[in-house]
This record gives structure tokens, sequence and C-alpha cells, in this order.
């Protein structure tokens, strides 16, 4: 027995038409007056906009469209023939050597005069103004200990050397690889710069020169182009600047840590160069020199076995006594 009986609302005699298929589409073969088979697909696809009409002819947005997909195309082909002509050009260790030809004075350097640290750093504000700069002492990085040699030529530079507990221990040569400590270094206010060098178990070398203000700056060779605008290394010429610049990402990333087959191709692009003037970058001594003669110390090259003109640079190199301080790391 049922606890509610519910007399029925409608009459039992009642017929559904169930449908026999999902969706229902228009025979495209049997109409009669239609067009094309084709021109029937779009209509159903597009919309009677972007098709043909009555008369056969293309609807005047479709030709737009087509237009300009067609000048994208041609425009991206142009640009990929451009990239691909900058990619050989950075990718060739001597393609940077026909820059000389953008100027006729571009080996004839400007005379070099250093800037004033607060146009470089920023207004004194009574702080020593010190570079931290941490380094992996399994990869002494040669070229900051030169560029550090001529800061203390320029400036009163108070010159430090700490060992982070993530390194277990330091040779001594790489503790002393800024020389003796100042007999004046409790006085801070009497220098005009600080060089602070951490040996500490880094992937990468960095550099803080405003510690609670800036983001440290990674790379030996962007570490070396902010020190050489310190001690006036840098080009005036343009087309030197950036031939200079140029030598820096070789020496870093082809001589240092490329291959035996991209260190011989660096050796051939440096002889080259050479034969055309006494320096890699002008007329005078350049933070190209600097850094490249230090990668191939670094590397194990010796001058008896480097190409004639490459001989030549490093005993100038020697001769000027800026690579005497990295003499005995090596």
């Amino acid at each position: 027995m049922s606890m509610y009986q519910v007399k029925p609302i409608t009459g039992s005699d009642i017929n559904v038409d169930l449908p026999t298929c999902m969706y229902k589409l228009p025979n495209l073969h049997a109409q009669p007056g239609s067009g094309s088979c084709i021109d029937n697909v779009l209509q159903l696809s597009t919309g009677p906009y972007v098709s043909s009409d009555q008369n056969g002819e293309v609807d005047p947005a479709l030709k737009a469209l087509e237009q300009r997909q067609d000048d994208i195309l041609r425009r991206l082909y142009e640009l990929k023939a451009a990239v691909d002509g900058l990619a050989k050009t950075v990718t060739t260790p001597d393609a940077d050597l026909d820059a000389t030809s953008l100027s006729s004075a571009a080996m004839m350097s400007a005379p070099k005069e250093v800037a004033h640290l607060d146009s470089l750093l920023g207004k004194d504000l009574g702080a020593l103004r010190d570079i931290v700069v941490n380094a992996n002492p399994s990869s002494p990085p040669l070229s900051l200990l030169v560029l550090h040699g001529l800061l203390c030529q320029r400036y009163r530079v108070l010159s430090t050397v700490h060992v982070h507990s993530s390194v277990s221990s330091v040779p001594p040569k790489l503790l002393n690889c800024l020389g003796p400590r100042h007999a004046d270094s409790y006085t801070r206010q009497r220098f005009q710069l600080g060089f602070t060098l951490i040996w500490k178990d880094v992937p990468r070398l960095q550099m803080k020169f405003s510690v609670p203000n800036m983001c440290p700056i990674e790379g030996q060779g962007n570490v070396a182009r902010f020190l050489s605008r310190l001690v006036g290394l840098e080009p005036h010429d343009p087309a030197a600047a950036t031939m200079s610049d140029s030598w820096v990402d070789t020496a870093f990333f082809q001589l240092a840590e490329g291959s035996g087959k991209e260190q011989a191709a660096v050796l051939r692009a440096l002889n080259a160069a050479l034969g055309r003037g006494p320096w890699l970058a002008g007329a005078e001594l350049s933070l190209a020199d600097v850094v490249c003669a230090c990668c191939l110390l670094q590397t194990g090259t010796s001058a008896a076995s480097a190409p004639a003109n490459v001989q030549r640079w490093l005993k100038g190199c020697q001769n000027l006594g800026h690579l005497s301080c990295i003499t005995p790391l090596l």
C-alpha cells in the first residue's frame, strides 16, 4: 500500500516523437539552385560574408584578409633574414674586425681623462664607497685583479680580502692577491674607494656597489666593464668601443669557456686584428687587451706557442707592468 496517491494529470495515449539523429544538415548535393559544393561548405562554416557570391566574385573582406596575411608573412621573412645576418656577425669571432672601416679615426682614440668618482658613482654622502666582489677561488678573476691595480694607481683604494664560510680553504696566494694590508686601513675616511674581495662558493662572479639598494652585477665581463669606466679604459670612439666590447665577450665565452676549436679560432682572429695595429681596439691599451690577455694566460697558452702578432702583443702587455699582479697566480 502506497503512502500517497496522486491522480494522473494527463492521459496515457500521448505520442512523443523521438529524434532519430542528433544533428540535421541539408543535402549539399541535391539542393536545387545551389552553387558549388565548396561554396556551400563555406556558407555553412564561415557565413555568407566571406564566401563567393552568386556571380562567383570573392568578397572584398576576404581579399583584404588575404593581402594582410601576405604582408605579414613577407615582413616575417625579411625580419628572419635580418636576424640571420646579425647572428652570423655575433657568432663569428672575427666578424667585428671590419668595424674599423666605419670611422677613419677609429684607431685614434681621444685623450682619456679619469672622470670624478661623484659623476660615476653618485654623490659622496660621507661613507666609504665600497665595491664588494664575490668570486669563486676555483676560478680567480684575473682581469679584475689587473683592474684593481689600475684603480690603486688612480685613487686611494682600501683593499681587503675575506673568506666566506662556504669555502673550506683558500691558497695563500689568493689571500694576498690584492697586495699587503694598508697601514691606515683602520681610518676608512682617508680613502676614496673600497675594494672588498670575498672568496665564496658562487657559480658566477658577483659584484655589489651599494649593497642595500642594488641587485648584484653577475659575470666577470659585466663587472670588468663597470671597473673599466672608473680607470678610463673605455675608448671614446664609438667604433673602437664597440670593437672592445665584442672582444670582451669573445674572450670570456669562447677563449676562456670555449672548446679547443673555438680557442684556435679566437687566436687566429687575434693574430689578424693585431696585424693591423698594436692594440685590439684603438691606438692605446683598452679593456679588450686586458681581458683577452688574462683569459689567454689563464687557459695556459704560452707566448711561445701563440702566433707572431699575439706574441708581440702579449710582450707589450707585460712590459706595461699591468699583468705583474697576476703572474704569481698563473
